[in-house]
């Protein structure tokens, strides 16, 4: 069965049970500063989750949501992990719960899919007395049930620990096994005892697919069983059950409506329709494979790795084109550079040496043409923008391997390494590969010191990121709100001042700082910016009101608001806007956080005034017709 299908008949099948489909969010989402993408299918769902909000589509919802997770872009190559994903995701806001989904679950897996269900195993929350917390013998009664309606074995098994699992693997006719909170607990940030207070969170219910052609590898322990890491065994997807509510250290109560959060990994249902544990030979990877033979005129048996991540990295790319982003050195823009880059190394490597976007994206556009057509309706913007960066690092790869050269005499460290690797963008591989062809003598230790300056640069990045890459509702302190009202007071008073064609491109906002992006052809004169200051600071003097409303988007649009570049929205918008009537100076499309009334951004937090003005500190270039600024309240 090809994933498309799959992607349909799960969107059909939740709609026919009274869920509405909602549009993906995109995968940059401007308006959260705590995270670089869309890393997950609830993400953009967190609000109604943590009960901040209504849906406005009901408390049934389903959607597959396209992700991104760039941290373990290196580890890219094996059979399972990709960069970019879909989540199958429904919710229930306070409506069924456990029952209900897992009935759901079974029946879409079994007679939608038609997945052998012999080969499925799952997993419940053992419980923990320290904090009252039961096991989850409901939801393990429930998958029981089900199995043995259908003859199969449904034996229970507490395994606890991952370890514990490694130690006794699986015994005859088990099938559901209970693990401890580092595997089946649900939270913002880890098990019970790290969930944050006044957070809800719950058991979870895992699913796995067992690939019985792939043999225990007895690396990862003795024993396999459903969590190991092997590859026998592959998570399909996870049933949340956010019942409880932490209170205090060590206190949860249970929540008055439960919650239903459900992901199923897509490309990984797609692999075990296929039963196939390689998910690059599934529906959506395996003609962007094909287009790769074509044009290296090598197999991808013989060049696996390389294939896997110039076909990950492509479609990730392409999305990430879709939704508004362009390479850069900076945040998103630095990850989608380094996609493109690693995927031209690897093209290197199977003798492409020309230039060979323009050729896969329109692939990658025709596997999404039906479910997303706005990677179709794109083509052209996305093969330029690629083919951009593509010429670039051409240039790039000249100048590199130029200075790569003057250590013939020397020999090449593993710091000389990580220079190329900083200052040239060069993986290690292609510095290593250059050095070889030139006969550049290595270092013994040039990996252990390479390493150790990834290792430092690691540190010091994940400091200055700190809170940037949780996702969810991370740094929503009254400074952030402050300056977050004062992104869309500036964006405002940038259209008055430079013209309604300025539209934003990004924005991050930090406790201390707002950064801007919008397009705008010329540099903005310092008189320009004194405008936009002076207009901005009269709307906080005038303590303008701050308020919501949703609307349906085509209306929203039809009233005046105003959006970002590349984000596309579901059939209802919420809508911030700052003054009323005449006095109304911001009409705009936002998830939030914001204060309630524009004087707050010159008063502490107990309300008293504290002089603090709006100054913007830096205006600069950050891509070809677009401008970069940088503002504070100071």
């Amino acid at each position: 069965m090809k994933a498309q299908d799959i992607r349909k008949k799960y969107l059909d099948f939740y709609k026919s049970n009274g869920h509405a489909v909602v549009n993906r969010a995109p995968l940059v989402l401007h308006n959260d500063p705590t995270t670089l993408f869309t890393g997950s299918g609830m993400q953009p769902m967190i609000s109604y989750l943590l009960g901040e909000a209504k849906h406005p589509e009901g408390n049934r919802i389903v959607d597959s949501q396209t992700c991104l997770r760039a941290q373990d872009i290196d580890d890219i190559g094996d059979n399972r992990h990709t960069t970019f994903f879909e989540m199958l995701g429904n919710w229930s806001l306070g409506d069924y719960f456990k029952k209900e989904q897992i009935n759901w679950m079974w029946q879409f897996l079994s007679e939608e899919v038609g997945l052998d269900m012999n080969r499925v195993y799952v997993t419940c929350y053992i419980g923990d007395e320290r904090y009252n917390i039961p096991k989850d013998t409901e939801a393990a009664e429930i998958w029981a049930e089900l199995y043995e309606k259908a003859g199969l074995s449904s034996g229970q098994a507490d395994i606890g620990s991952e370890e514990t699992g490694y130690a006794r693997g699986i015994k005859p006719g088990e099938r559901i096994f209970y693990y401890d909170g580092s595997k089946n607990w649900w939270s913002r940030n880890g098990g019970p005892e790290t969930t944050p207070i006044g957070d809800p969170c719950g058991p979870d219910s895992e699913m796995f697919y067992e690939f019985t052609s792939v043999e225990h590898d007895k690396s990862f322990g003795e024993h396999c069983h459903p969590n190991c890491d092997c590859g026998r065994f592959m998570e399909i997807g996870n049933n949340v059950f956010m019942a409880y509510k932490k209170v205090a250290d060590g206190v949860f109560e249970p929540l008055d409506k439960p919650n239903i959060d459900h992901g199923s990994g897509l490309e990984r249902i797609a692999a075990a329709a296929i039963d196939d544990p390689d998910v690059f030979k599934i529906s959506l990877m395996w003609p962007i494979i094909e287009k790769l033979q074509d044009l290296s005129g090598k197999q991808y048996e013989e060049h696996t790795e390389a294939m896997r991540v110039i076909a990950d990295h492509l479609r990730a790319a392409t999305f990430l084109a879709v939704d508004g982003c362009v390479p850069s050195n900076k945040e998103q823009g630095y990850v989608m550079r380094r996609l493109l880059r690693r995927a031209i190394r690897f093209a290197h490597e199977l003798g492409i040496q020309d230039a060979f976007f323009e050729e896969i994206v329109p692939v990658i556009a025709d596997l999404y043409i039906q479910d997303f057509p706005e990677v179709a309706e794109q083509r052209d913007k996305i093969i330029i923008t690629l083919m951009k960066e593509e010429k670039a690092f051409a240039r790039t790869l000249l100048k590199g391997t130029k200075h790569l050269l003057s250590f013939i005499a020397d020999g090449l460290t593993g710091q000389e390494i990580f220079t190329m690797h900083d200052t040239y963008g060069f993986p290690y591989e292609l510095s290593v590969e250059i050095a070889k062809r030139h006969h550049i003598q290595l270092a013994a230790d040039w990996k252990a010191e390479f390493d150790a300056c990834m290792a430092e640069q690691r540190k010091r990045s994940q400091t200055a990121a700190k809170g940037t890459f949780k996702g969810g509702l991370e740094g929503q302190t009254m400074a952030h709100r402050r300056l977050h009202t004062a992104n869309h007071l500036m964006y405002a008073a940038l259209r008055r001042v430079l013209g309604d064609h300025v539209m934003q491109r990004g924005s991050n906002i930090t406790a201390e700082r707002l950064r801007f992006d919008f397009n705008n052809d010329a540099k903005v004169t310092r008189e320009q910016l004194d405008e936009v200051e002076r207009l901005v600071n009269t709307w906080i003097d005038a303590d303008l009101p701050v308020s919501y409303t949703e609307y349906p988007t085509e209306e929203a649009f039809n009233m005046g608001a105003v959006g970002a570049f590349g984000d596309r929205y579901g059939d209802t918008v919420k809508v911030y806007q700052m003054g009323e009537g005449d006095q109304r100076v911001s009409f705009e499309i936002c998830g939030g956080p914001h204060v309630d009334h524009t004087g707050q951004l010159a008063q502490d937090d107990d309300g008293t005034p504290n002089g603090k003005r709006f100054k913007i500190i830096k205006e600069e270039s950050s891509s070809a017709g677009v401008r970069r600024v940088k503002a504070v309240l100071k």
